[in-house]
């Protein structure tokens, strides 16, 4: 499984153009001499290494062409449509590509604070990160970052606290680090694990299985898997999954979403004798997942189309002939199942409850219904993702104004105590089994690491089963929860993170998402903490769109109520202005994937008032998102522009449709990757040439776009390390935080420094 990459001509990518580079310089040095620094910065890289607001940049040229769409009378030309195309099959693509890295590599690597953010950066990474284990069969499976490793390897041990041993090593499958473990299940015994193999970020997966005892692979291959999850029947002769048809040759980084489905594979067969166990009419953009509960009765099936809940099918496949029952049939609630008991059924849901409760089901009733237990509560927001039956109990996380509260209660739904967190922060990934004692549980926070806890159910006690160390004093930092007033009125929570000696204005990173029913909870980033060092500040609003507040929350900032999304983060930007947090012309905002269209929506909205912006993978192109990938099922959240009424809205915030002519803008840097099929990175490509193309001030409108890399999951350490070392150098020297070479770490040893 060792990946080559093979580049078209015309391609380069950040790391071999900055490797010229050093080349070239040092073929240079005479010439130094003879010229000067700056001559040789112009004969080299033919832009100034600093452009200032009097010293335009120079793009490269980028063909435009005279191609119009007509959208309900409205004429909407888009002249770098041909930037659609593959690079992987379109030269000029590709040369253009080259081109933009060629005029970004230079500029940013000549910035003063890069190479302090890439040693900060490098030694915030710098820490074994463990997962919480799946225990099966004695054995106990978890990922471990050793800090620096491009890929997560997965580990087991027998017994909780015994010896590691690696199973699975990614960093051996290729030589750039680009091929990463993706999803993994152990088989009910643990003698065997499938695991989905990720290449350059894709969304595609391969699927294998490794004999836990020997660490053979076995022959079983399963491709085209994607967006999908593995589990195992219970008596470890197969495993189900989720996979597309297999796309024509040439069309995999193209494909659609149509005609996802779940198989069962039997080991030691061919994938072509799997077995299809679900799928959706034919025609609708649904995704499904699937799940095994504990006991190996039952089979779940989630179907989503992306609004933000799904439908549920169970098989009970202890029936001597399984048929599967559709139970939820509607799309417009989330619904998790957090375990049985027998034929009894715990469902977390947001069904009449915007805000979470907890309601059974028992399929041995001639007609079974749903019964509430657990109610929804006015102060806080039931967390599926961190709840789950352990033992005789069910843990259930909810977050009080975006910060989490564990508690356990009794099946009969009392209250049983709140479980000891290490402070204020985050709770997720919770691994334990029904008539189990001992289960783990993640704990992170803005200002600690991720920590896994062991917990024992019946004694309500916490205790630290690993907990990383890092390179950098956390004491001297300080988290505060902040509450501002949105355009409409609305209470929107913010947290600002920075040092205990930082009490004036200072330059400021705000991040946030705003989409998808997706929460901004609290979490240790590296990147974050690097910035924070050096004196900055790091802020994140909790923007409606997300789910922080529940589904109303969710439903305040999608579709025709987008504009909400926008307002938020605004608000917030005038918030740490206004409140002497942030420097009237020191705020930097960055935000990914539907992050990167806020980022991109509200620098045409309010240009003023940011210094700079980084958009990253974002989606862009809001007339043609849903033409792309999986873009079809993301209409639920954005609206069609197929529709009339939907078109208007989205043409009205579409960062591509709506740069602001004469407006002074702030200095942008756009980052993408070649390979993600997730938000094709055409929406960066059409988007940046836009930029450059516009009269909007002399500020840099740039491009990087890294190569062998997608969304973001399964980005090697090192290309994480250098994105945010160039987009932090970027935002500091137009934000003005000035980058000091001297680690600001107190109670550091020298080594570390």
């Amino acid at each position: 499984m060792t990946a080559r990459s093979s580049r078209p001509a015309g391609r380069i990518s950040i790391r071999r153009l900055r490797q010229e580079m050093s080349e070239r310089q040092g073929r240079l040095s005479v010439t130094q001499h003879l010229l000067g620094a700056a001559a040789t910065a112009l004969l080299l890289f033919n832009a100034p290494a600093f452009a200032e607001d009097d010293m335009p940049m120079t793009y490269p040229d980028t063909r435009q062409t005279v191609t119009e769409e007509v959208h309900f009378g409205v004429t909407v030309a888009d002249p770098f449509r041909w930037l659609e195309n593959d690079p992987r099959q379109d030269a000029e693509v590709a040369q253009w590509i080259a081109a933009q890295n060629a005029v970004s590599a230079p500029y940013l690597e000549g910035l003063s604070g890069r190479d302090v953010f890439h040693r900060r950066l490098t030694a915030m990474f710098d820490h074994e990160t463990l997962t919480p284990p799946v225990e099966r069969g004695g054995l106990y499976f978890f990922t471990r970052n050793g800090g620096l490793d491009n890929q997560a390897q997965l580990l087991v041990r027998e017994g909780a606290d015994g010896a590691n041993r690696i199973l699975i090593d990614p960093n051996t499958w290729s030589e750039d680090g680009t091929v990463a473990l993706a999803e993994w299940a152990a088989s009910p015994d643990g003698a065997v694990v499938a695991f989905a193999t990720q290449d350059s970020g894709s969304d595609w997966r391969t699927i294998r299985v490794i004999n836990t005892s020997t660490g053979e692979i076995l022959d079983d291959t399963v491709e085209w898997a994607r967006f999908t999850t593995i589990a195992w029947h219970p008596d470890g002769s197969g495993f189900y999954y989720s996979r597309f048809p297999e796309p024509e040759a040439g069309a995999a980084f193209s494909a659609g979403v149509e005609g996802h489905a779940v198989y069962f594979h039997r080991l030691g067969s061919h994938q072509s004798e799997d077995r299809l166990i679900h799928a959706a009419t034919a025609g609708q953009a649904l995704l499904h997942s699937v799940d095994v509960t504990p006991d190996g009765r039952y089979l779940i099936v989630y179907t989503s189309a992306l609004t933000g809940g799904v439908a549920v099918t169970v098989t009970d496949l202890s029936s001597a002939d399984p048929a599967p029952d559709t139970i939820i049939e509607s799309y417009d609630d989330r619904w998790l199942l957090l375990g049985n008991v027998g034929t009894k059924l715990f469902f977390a849901t947001q069904k009449d409850a915007p805000r979470g409760r907890i309601v059974t089901m028992d399929l041995s009733e001639a007609q079974p219904e749903f019964s509430e237990m657990i109610p929804e509560r006015p102060d806080a927001v039931l967390r599926e993702g961190g709840s789950a039956m352990l033992g005789d109990r069910l843990l259930l996380s909810y977050t009080i104004d975006v910060q989490s509260q564990a508690e356990l209660y009794n099946l009969d739904g009392t209250f049983e105590g709140t479980v000891p967190l290490p402070g204020p922060g985050s709770t997720g990934i919770v691994r334990g089994r029904p008539g189990a004692n001992e289960a783990f549980f993640a704990f992170t926070s803005f200002d600690a690491p991720l920590t896994v806890l062991r917990l024992d159910v019946d004694a309500n006690r916490t205790t630290v089963w690993a907990e990383p160390e890092i390179a950098t004093d956390l004491d001297t930092l300080t988290v505060e929860p902040h509450f501002y007033t949105s355009q409409d009125g609305t209470r929107v929570p913010l947290f600002v993170v920075r040092r205990k000696d930082i009490d004036g204005p200072a330059p400021t990173m705000l991040n946030a998402y705003g989409g998808f029913a997706i929460s901004m909870v609290p979490h240790f980033s590296p990147a974050a903490m690097a910035w924070v060092e050096q004196g900055g500040v790091y802020a994140v609003a909790n923007i409606r769109g997300g789910g922080e507040y529940g589904q109303a929350w969710h439903h305040a900032g999608r579709r025709a109520n987008k504009q909400n999304v926008f307002d938020d983060f605004i608000a917030a930007g005038e918030y740490l202005i206004s409140q002497g947090i942030t420097p009237a012309d020191g705020l930097a905002i960055h935000g990914e994937s539907n992050g990167g269209l806020l980022i991109g929506a509200v620098v045409n909205q309010r240009p003023d008032l940011f210094a700079a912006a980084l958009p990253g993978v974002g989606v862009l192109d809001m007339l043609r998102f849903d033409r792309f990938t999986s873009g079809a099922t993301w209409v639920e959240e954005f609206g069609s522009p197929a529709v009339k009424e939907e078109f208007q809205t989205l043409l009205s915030y579409s960062p591509l449709h709506t740069i602001r002519e004469g407006a002074r803008y702030p200095a942008i840097l756009v980052t993408t990757a070649d390979t993600d099929n997730r938000v094709v990175p055409a929406h960066s490509f059409k988007y940046t040439a836009t930029l450059q193309a516009a009269d909007i001030g002399n500020r840099p409108h740039l491009l990087r776009v890294e190569t062998r890399a997608g969304h973001g999951t399964g980005k090697p350490t090192n290309m994480v390390i250098a994105e945010f070392s160039d987009m932090w150098a970027f935002a500091a020297h137009w934000t003005g935080l000035e980058v000091s070479p001297g680690c600001r770490c107190n109670h550091l040893p020298s080594s570390t420094k």
